[in-house]
């Protein structure tokens, strides 16, 4: 994709977050794009909305199952960029109409004490860097039709284009020291309307959250980035 094509692919990715209409798939209009291009266009996407006045917070990393990696034929995760407008305080309500078709996960966060980055960074210096673990919420969205009209399903280049469908995020009011926890085992049981619909544990990500955020430290130093102090890090999803 040239630079014109990937900024009328993040106007078409802002009218449709506006309008609450979803547009047609990225790929579909781009079909020699590639992950480089869907990475350029998130971030296209991101710096209109940081022109318009919002700030990054942090990052979500996505795709962390097995299951959700088999299903778009791929093997890595990929991650998005968290901004200042997507925090609703812990018990907050969420206006309605506020997104297209929204999603909830359950994730492990981190926060970020100290800044990290580089391609050889470890799963120990992720959780010497993080100042605490948290419980989240994510909420997902698709500014992208999932399916168009002609039976083309969306892949894995139109949810990195649609900044990993990534919308919202609620912060539990805990907070745990990394070294105090085992996160492979910590659960979550997310109800609706008093029922448990899902349970899980922090291994259903690439065996340990950690891994996780080591991965996405990594993949930003492959573009000059790094973690903030400050920064939340939400790890990915364990349930469905």
């Amino acid at each position: 994709m040239n630079s014109e094509d990937i900024a009328a692919a993040a106007a078409t990715l802002l009218e449709a977050e506006r309008s609450g209409a979803q547009c047609g798939l990225i790929s579909a209009a781009n079909p020699g794009m590639r992950m480089e291009d869907a990475y350029a266009v998130q971030a296209a996407f991101v710096a209109a909305k940081c022109a318009e006045g919002r700030k990054r917070i942090g990052w979500k990393i996505g795709l962390t199952s097995k299951a959700m990696q088999q299903a778009l034929n791929i093997d890595i995760p990929d991650s998005g960029v968290l901004l200042d407008d997507m925090l609703f305080d812990h018990g907050a309500t969420v206006p309605a109409g506020r997104f297209i078709e929204p999603r909830v996960e359950a994730e492990i966060a981190f926060i970020m004490g100290e800044d990290l980055g580089g391609a050889d960074v470890s799963e120990a210096d992720v959780l010497a860097a993080a100042a605490w673990v948290a419980p989240s919420l994510e909420i997902l969205d698709t500014r992208i039709v999932r399916k168009d009209a002609e039976g083309r399903a969306r892949i894995i280049f139109d949810t990195i284009s649609d900044n990993a469908a990534n919308a919202g995020i609620v912060l539990g009011p805990q907070r745990f020291r990394p070294s105090e926890v085992n996160l492979p085992r910590i659960g979550a049981a997310v109800s609706r309307n008093g029922e448990v619909e899902e349970t899980g544990l922090g291994a259903g990500v690439l065996g340990d959250p950690v891994r996780s955020a080591q991965w996405l430290v990594r993949r930003l130093a492959e573009h000059g980035m790094a973690v903030k102090a400050g920064e939340v890090l939400l790890s990915g999803s364990f349930i469905r």
